[in-house]
């Protein structure tokens, strides 16, 4: 099985990965031909990868689409499985979009950038002023019910299946990231996060992805993932996401070549 990988840090631990960088892809296309798998390529390779060369890629079309883009991410997540997911308004940012808002949910509301990570980008919404301040920043409204949380859940999902999952805690009262401050806990995992986690990992077709879900009174709600999530509480619990890689390539490459067929994405 020929691997080869677009990004050397991600790949550490899968054996016998060839490295490419991204700018040289178009020089290499004969060597990314023989491949029979192309690892962590950036969201600009996607469309030329998949339909161009018809490479299998890692992580999945799926995983790379839904996971740029959270207002697709969260639409998909109410198609699938929408009582886990909560109260939601995607609106254009006009001045009765706004009023809208204000009639239907109740402040706080956690507003949200649409492309960001590790905690950035989100914002806890308390009155109409800061609403209207969010708006003029951003094109479109992306404003979500909010949940009382002293903490939320990590749940990573590679291949087919979960491989660690852990409590972020603390942060800074509002964003529990581990790169904003937030500690993290391994006990008490509740099973019907992880459970929540496959169906949707399994029906929307992503293989590698670090999920959100808050519990609020043992019921789980489903935030958001994460596309490239953060390793530092895998590498606590001594968990090799290469190694969990590895083997689910092998584990494809024996079934049928069944290349991913979603529209092209979108630059």
């Amino acid at each position: 099985m020929r691997l080869i990988s677009f990004n050397l840090f991600r790949s550490l631990g899968i054996d016998g990965v060839e490295h490419i960088k991204p700018e040289q892809m178009f020089a290499e296309t004969a060597t990314l031909r023989e491949a029979d798998w192309l690892l962590y390529p950036e969201y600009w390779q996607i469309n030329s990868l998949t339909y161009a060369l018809k490479r299998r890629i890692f992580p999945s079309v799926a995983s790379y689409h839904l996971g740029h883009d959270k207002i697709e991410q969260t639409r998909a997540f109410m198609t699938v499985t929408p009582h886990h997911v909560p109260q939601t308004l995607i609106l254009p940012a006009t001045p009765s979009a706004i009023e809208q808002i204000l009639e239907e949910m109740v402040l706080p509301v956690v507003a949200k950038v649409v492309r960001s990570s590790m905690g950035e980008g989100v914002f806890l919404i308390e009155t109409a002023r800061q609403l209207r301040e969010y708006a003029a920043q951003n094109e479109i409204l992306y404003v979500q019910e909010y949940l009382p949380l002293e903490r939320d859940l990590r749940v990573v999902w590679v291949g087919k299946k979960v491989i660690g999952a852990y409590w972020r805690e603390l942060g800074d009262g509002f964003h529990f990231n581990v790169a904003r401050g937030g500690q993290i806990n391994f006990e008490d995992i509740p099973q019907r996060a992880l459970d929540l986690v496959e169906q949707v990992a399994v029906e929307l077709g992503i293989d590698h992805a670090g999920f959100d879900v808050a519990m609020v009174d043992g019921y789980p709600w489903l935030l958001e993932f994460n596309l490239m999530f953060g390793l530092d509480g895998l590498n606590r619990m001594g968990v090799s996401v290469g190694e969990h890689v590895r083997l689910y390539l092998e584990e494809c490459s024996d079934e049928p070549d069944k290349p991913d067929s979603p529209q092209p994405v979108a630059a």
